[in-house]
């Protein structure tokens, strides 16, 4: 099992920056995807940047392309989400989750098996 902490969440006015990240710590070897995803109230939780470990592809979400950018640092396990040019609608709750599932296509959320507490953002007008 995988255990994932982020942080970096917080309150930013449109046109802000923020950067989370994620920790990943226990049985890492048997991660094939991260990613993060959001969801705000009412809606259901979306992709919203996703990396492909084995074959280092990256996928982000229509919403957030040119604006958030997925990095990471292999050395201290974490995954990084730098977020740009917030606007209200980013506003949301945003988790970290990891996947065994080694594939070259884009995975679902439900086909995600470890997921962080989450770290809310909220972006004001």
């Amino acid at each position: 099992q995988v255990q994932l902490v982020e942080s970096g969440g917080g309150s930013v006015q449109a046109g802000g920056s923020l950067r989370l990240s994620c920790v990943a710590s226990g049985n890492t070897y048997g991660v094939y995807s991260m990613g993060w995803f959001r969801q705000a109230p009412g809606k259901e939780r979306e992709a919203v940047a996703t990396l492909d470990k084995r074959r280092g592809n990256t996928y982000y979400g229509d919403s957030v392309k040119g604006r958030f950018t997925l990095s990471q640092d292999n050395a201290k396990n974490t995954l990084y989400l730098q977020m740009n040019s917030l606007k209200p609608e980013d506003t949301a709750t945003y988790y970290c989750a990891t996947s065994a599932i080694d594939t070259f296509r884009i995975l679902s959320p439900r086909e995600y098996n470890s997921w962080g507490q989450g770290t809310q953002v909220t972006v004001s007008s």
